[in-house]
């Protein structure tokens, strides 16, 4: 089941308030517990809450704190942004929508307003939050004022733009349409990435919901109701300024108009009721007086004598001109009390919206999509929940502390440094962050020098190691963290940032061994693209892997997608798809594929696997159709195991160059306890990461 929806429209005044009515009473038939989310809110003025949440809240009687229902406003966001702290606002939006998937069955999450000047700007943001919280999006455009032609150029540009930004269209709805536009629509509208059929829903215009009623002029002019209180719900369709006399103000006079004039011209308010007790003029909406100006005594009295006033009359402040630009602004929306307009939009949600279609599309069809920025929260998630202790061996270099610091202020992990403590903590304070609560351990003066020494000189002594030697190794940091790890005073290591893999991994290779069903040590990178996270191996380690070390690389890869929830899918690459190719590198391929599924089936795991594949029909749809149209991996894989390392550190290079992926690792697998390697050229995000992920696969070995 899909745990979130966003709803974004493409321009102002869309009636998205009516959709979101309509999906938040479909969700609540079937799930109990929604929280209402809107990352992005129009600034509602001191005191004053946004219309959207108080509506949905209201209505549906939600117990969500209205605080916790949207993340910044649309100033807030504009001067951020501006700022350079775009990634920032992500991040917390991101935060903020986590917090409620914590507390919550389903979040419906609902785009901003358009009330700004740029559009565009509006939409992609949009795009990109809904991109990085992982929602599928219901893409609301408006039918209003323009031909079926136009209203299919504009949706077919804004399903084009989610693919560009790796969003998936949930479904597409045609709102304020008018009459006649709807089978045109549905014919013209495609979405050709959709898995499967994308809906298309056409909603036409109900003047009912687009126009003000009297109600929504009396909040917008912060207007007193003088008389006809019960006409309040009436809809205003024009204004008539009333300034002639009233022979000829009452030729302008139509269905629905708002009369506006001074409240000192009792002429024109006189007039104006009359006209509803004669069937030769239409009848009015309403009357507003401006000026500040109070109706004439007599008036009054006339007035008041006049059993059950026909139509409403509001009294405000400030001269006409001012008052008519105000009302130019104004649209009818949709108030918590307003019954029958919320009747009458959930009624034609419910009237020409599949219900059914779409309800089982959200809750049953979960999105796969992942973002880098989902996935990286998700990796602080996960490892602060149960927070490891992770050594750092390299503990006086400047990117190894400010990693600390991040990693102690998002409290991911317990870290330990290895190395002098007045060099770390001089070149601490140097760097100015802090690693007050960090455990400091000088391998040289430690007390576990000794014991680790002898340790060490049994577990080797095979190999003709002497006492001396192996007290000079466990000086080493390198070596005196990975005998933490291996002797449980830490859960795991990260290394590498000034040593080579072969330095990093050796320690690890000599005593934490690897698992039992396991002959090597491989490496996976997990990728992140904009729209997903794939795992590949073996990109770092194993240079020619021989069939039955190809289908252990595999084994290990799927069970770390696992760890990292990715559903493994794992395809065997070759230069050949099935049996389309012969030769020897082939031939490695498909034995080692047949001896993965023999393990899989030894060792209880369950999970498809498929090779040789080469990586077009691994990956796309359209050419797994063609060349292996009834796999369960092909066009869908998610783990792909490269033939040997010069392919698989290729590939992932050119894919991350390529695609602006995160290439995240190498991930060490196949170890008794994790041990990962950082690059020499790696960032301080890079060291972040990867300890969140050594911190995970210690969680996850504590629990087998």
């Amino acid at each position: 089941m899909s745990k979130n929806l966003y709803v974004s429209a493409t321009e102002e005044r869309s009636g998205k308030s009516a959709v979101i009515l309509g999906v938040m009473q479909m969700l609540l038939r079937e799930i109990n517990n929604v929280a209402i989310f809107r990352p992005i809110i129009n600034d509602p003025g001191e005191g004053n809450k946004d219309h959207d949440i108080s509506l949905m809240i209201d209505h549906f009687k939600l117990s969500i704190p209205y605080r916790d229902t949207y993340a910044y406003t649309l100033k807030e966001t504009r001067e951020l942004i501006n700022s350079g702290q775009y990634a920032l606002v992500l991040e917390n939006i991101l935060n903020k929508y986590k917090a409620l998937e914590e507390e919550y069955d389903f979040v419906l999450c609902e785009g901003t307003d358009f009330k700004g000047k740029d559009p565009a700007f509006e939409f992609d943001l949009n795009a990109d939050i809904a991109a990085n919280i992982g929602s599928p999006m219901l893409v609301v455009t408006s039918g209003r004022d323009k031909t079926p032609d136009e209203v299919v150029n504009i949706t077919q540009t804004t399903l084009d733009t989610l693919v560009e930004k790796g969003v998936e269209p949930l479904a597409c709805l045609v709102n304020r349409a008018p009459d006649g536009m709807t089978d045109e629509l549905v014919s013209h509208i495609e979405y050709k990435d959709a898995p499967g059929h994308m809906p298309v829903y056409v909603i036409p215009e109900n003047e009912a919901l687009g126009k003000p009623t009297i109600a929504d002029v009396k909040r917008w002019l912060d207007a007193d109701v003088l008389y006809g209180h019960s006409g309040l719900q009436s809809l205003v369709d024009n204004y008539v300024i009333a300034a002639m006399q009233i022979g000829n103000f009452l030729d302008y006079i139509e269905p629905g108009s708002l009369i506006i004039t001074p409240g000192d011209r009792s002429d024109i308010i006189l007039s104006s009721l009359a006209t509803r007790l004669s069937s030769s003029y239409p009848d009015i909406a309403g009357i507003v007086l401006t000026g500040g100006l109070e109706v004439s005594t007599n008036v009054h009295k006339l007035i008041e004598g006049w059993t059950g006033v026909p139509v409403p009359v509001l009294a405000v402040k400030g001269h006409t001109y001012h008052n008519v630009q105000e009302l130019n602004r104004l649209y009818g929306r949709i108030e918590a009390d307003d019954y029958q307009r919320i009747a009458t939009a959930l009624g034609g949600f419910t009237q020409h919206v599949n219900v059914d279609e779409l309800r089982d599309r959200l809750i049953e069809q979960r999105s796969v999509r992942v973002t880098p920025k989902m996935f990286e929260f998700s990796l602080f998630d996960k490892a602060s929940r149960n927070k490891q202790r992770i050594v750092l061996p390299e503990g006086t270099g400047e990117r190894i502390l400010r990693a600390t610091d991040i990693l102690l202020r998002r409290g991911v992990a317990d870290i330990i440094l290895l190395g002098r403590e007045d060099e770390i903590r001089n070149n601490a304070s140097k760097f100015g962050v802090d690693i007050s609560e960090v455990q400091i351990i000088d391998p040289a003066e430690s007390e576990l020098l000794d014991s680790f020494a002898e340790e060490y000189l049994e577990l080797r002594k095979h190999k003709g190691m002497i006492a001396e030697m192996a007290w000079d190794r466990m000086s080493d940091t390198t070596y005196f963290g990975t005998m933490m790890v291996y002797k449980g005073f830490a859960d795991g290591m990260v290394s590498g940032s000034v040593t080579t893999t072969a330095q990093t991994i050796r320690p690890a290779f000599e005593f934490v061994k690897t698992k039992p069903g396991s002959s090597i040590v491989s490496s996976v990178f997990l990728m992140c693209l904009k729209d997903r996270v794939l795992v590949y191996g073996d990109c770092a380690v194993n240079t020619n892997p021989n069939a039955q070390q190809l289908a252990e690389i595999a084994i290990s890869a799927a069970e770390t997608a696992k760890i990292f929830g990715v559903e493994p899918r794992v395809a065997m690459l070759s230069y050949s798809t099935g049996k389309s190719g012969k030769g020897e590198d082939v031939q490695k391929v498909t034995e080692a594929t047949e001896l993965a599924q023999q393990y899989i089936k030894e060792r209880g795991l369950d999970f498809p696997i498929e090779g040789p594949l080469q990586y077009d029909a691994a990956v796309d749809p359209d050419v797994a159709k063609v060349k292996m149209p009834d796999s369960d991996v092909a066009g869908k894989a998610t783990v792909f195991i490269f033939p040997d390392l010069n392919t698989g550190n290729n590939t992932y290079k050119a894919v991350q160059r390529a695609a602006n992926a995160v290439a995240i690792g190498p991930v060490l697998q196949g170890l008794n306890k994790p041990v990962n390697d950082l690059s020499r050229g790696c960032t301080v995000p890079d060291i972040v990461n990867t300890v969140a992920i050594t911190a995970i696969q210690a969680q996850a070995e504590k629990g087998k």
